[in-house]
């Protein structure tokens, strides 16, 4: 059945066996982040474990939940719902992840790997032509009830998920948990556009709460609703902003995914759902908003006024520093009929946006192989947290191949955040981290193999030197041949020949195992 909105999802879930009601009250500060923190690294229910499941770590994840009865809010809040292979499956819509990648290879399979960006800028009118761009309808159920001046984001269930987030905000000291001290939106999608209109851009920004209407936006330099924001403030204006909480569960993931510039999120989420998103008009700021949301909350984003957002404990394992960034003024807050509120809580890993993460590794395979058709496969490790980590294997043809493969990632979009990337011969299995560690152990002197960049980091990374900027490593993990430095004769390794493998697996149970 497809999943139209937020609660179809939530009760295909249940049905399946991957969802749990907690009835008891709990409270939006630490408690339910706590909670989850612990569901998520838990087992995944028996019968939901999938092959591409990590080897050394085993599937975790854990069930989806949902809080009926939140301390201080009318209104259950929903977590950890896309924390599983099989949720965000489910979530997709697929059997697999590679059935989503083979259809955007399908989408770009004629073409060769030098005109990829004409490829991904026909997309909208391909995705058009096929019905799968966004629908506009008058009213959507998002806007059952309408706040504008009584509109109170202390309603909302938002959590607190670590102790010492949002604290130099408020002047407060570590532990100190007060109302509002640390509460942040995790899981809206935020909508913008370039003034004067144009296509909407989702995003996923973090929105820390600090009064009934006011909070504060945070996003990165790179990220197109900051270069959205810069070019209202040029003009001396403040930007509309409109959250949306909820609808189709394609879309938190559309709105992580780290398309190309010009390319609507809205319209992939159209494409990856086989049918178009809902839009309808915000009810006090000139934007659509998914009409099939829970809740949306309005407003604008300040132009001049600032404000000290952080600290954050964030997906690396670390708060990340706080800062400065634009004030979030509310104007309307909408919802539907007993809105059910969705969140997520970031940290170690695994947590939900691992899994968000590794949906994009497989879906935005075909994507990378037409920029970098050396590669054959690649995976972002548990380890890693998304840019900390790239194991990349390729089908090594000459020298030097490796250092060309890692320049290009290096040059590739989002992929320029990679601080270490291991390149590894074609056949190693790049999702086996054993395997990719024992190629790096034994095939690399580190004088000849490594290659040290510097360049744009991550701006989470808290070991570079300067905010957003250093060092990045490349390490050649491959078999080394001729023209690549001082090579001695190099080895075979162990391998058993076929016929004795089948002929032993054949006998397998004959042998009493």
């Amino acid at each position: 059945m497809p999943h139209t909105d937020l609660r179809t999802f939530v009760s295909d879930l249940e049905s399946k066996g991957q969802l749990k009601r907690v009835s008891p009250e709990v409270d939006p500060i630490l408690e339910i982040a706590e909670i989850t923190d612990r569901m998520s690294k838990s087992p995944v229910p028996h019968g939901s474990h999938h092959p591409a499941t990590d080897p050394l770590h085993g599937e975790l994840g854990g069930y989806g939940l949902l809080f009926e009865n939140v301390k201080g809010s009318s209104i259950p809040c929903a977590i950890n719902l896309f924390g599983s292979y099989e949720r965000m499956r489910l979530a997709l819509e697929v059997e697999s992840f590679e059935e989503l990648a083979d259809r955007v290879q399908s989408l770009i399979k004629p073409e060769m790997p030098t005109t990829l960006m004409a490829k991904m800028k026909k997309l909208p009118e391909l995705a058009k032509l096929a019905g799968m761009g966004p629908r506009r309808v008058r009213r959507g159920m998002c806007q059952e009830v309408v706040h504008t001046d009584n509109a109170n984001l202390f309603d909302l269930p938002i959590i607190q998920c670590w102790p010492h987030d949002g604290l130099a905000g408020f002047g407060a000291k570590p532990n100190d948990c007060t109302e509002g001290t640390g509460r942040y939106i995790t899981l809206g999608a935020i909508i913008t556009t370039e003034p004067g209109g144009g296509d909407l851009n989702l995003g996923m920004y973090r929105v820390q709460v600090f009064d009934q209407k006011l909070a504060a936006m945070h996003w990165h330099i790179h990220h197109d609703g900051a270069r959205h924001f810069r070019m209202h403030k040029k003009q001396g204006k403040k930007m509309p902003v409109a959250i949306a909480l909820g609808g189709e569960p394609i879309l938190p993931y559309a709105a992580t995914c780290p398309l190309p510039p010009g390319i609507s999120e809205l319209l992939f989420a159209g494409f990856l759902n086989g049918r178009g998103i809902e839009l309808c008009p915000a009810k006090t700021v000139p934007l659509e908003v998914p009409a099939n949301a829970e809740i949306i909350i309005e407003g604008w984003a300040d132009n001049e006024r600032t404000l000290i957002e952080g600290p954050f404990g964030d997906h690396t394992g670390y708060y990340s520093l706080a800062d400065t960034y634009p004030a979030f003024e509310v104007t309307a807050i909408t919802h539907r009929h007993d809105p059910i509120y969705p969140t997520t809580i970031v940290g170690k890993p695994p947590m939900e946006d691992y899994y968000l993460g590794k949906a994009t590794e497989r879906i935005f395979l075909p994507l990378l192989k037409m920029l970098i058709p050396d590669i054959i496969d690649y995976s972002l490790p548990m380890f890693g947290a998304f840019h900390n980590c790239v194991f990349v294997k390729i089908e090594k043809a000459y020298p030097m191949q490796a250092r060309k493969v890692m320049s290009s990632i290096w040059g590739a979009g989002q992929m320029m955040f990679s601080k270490m990337i291991i390149v590894v011969d074609a056949h190693v299995d790049v999702h086996n981290e054993q395997e990719v560690l024992f190629q790096m152990c034994s095939n690399v002197d580190w004088k000849r193999d490594v290659m040290i960049m510097e360049g744009p980091c991550d701006i989470l990374d808290h070991a570079t030197p300067e905010y957003g900027t250093g060092a990045k490593i490349g390490i050649d993990a491959t078999r080394k041949i001729p023209g690549e430095g001082t090579v001695r004769a190099w080895p075979d390794e162990l391998k058993m020949n076929e016929e004795m493998k089948q002929f032993v697996e054949r006998r397998w149970e004959e042998y009493g195992f």
